[in-house]
């Protein structure tokens, strides 16, 4: 294996923090996917906007989904910056 893969691997397996960011990053992604899903399951709008349900259906979910994508992201964003600071607290490299 390469070295840097076995430092990723030793960094990931001894810091507590990128871990849970990662978790929770995933965790946050997989919620607000399935909440927005629940959300949406029983939209209806009555009268003359039933033609547009589906359309704001649509609209909403593309928001969810934003939604969603924001939290792993700025989770993934944390875990990377404190994967960093533990490089370099485990390595004493500055």
């Amino acid at each position: 294996m390469k070295d840097w893969f076995n430092e990723l691997l030793v960094i990931l397996a001894y810091s507590k923090r990128t871990q849970w960011a990662i978790i929770l990053g995933v965790v946050g992604f997989v919620g607000i996917q399935v909440w927005g899903d629940y959300q949406l399951s029983n939209f209806e709008l009555s009268g003359p906007m039933t033609s547009i349900t589906d359309v704001i259906k649509q609209k909403f979910a593309r928001h969810y989904d934003k939604a969603a994508l924001g939290c792993l992201l700025s989770f993934w964003g944390t875990a990377f910056t404190l994967y960093k600071k533990d490089r370099k607290r485990f390595y004493r490299a500055y």
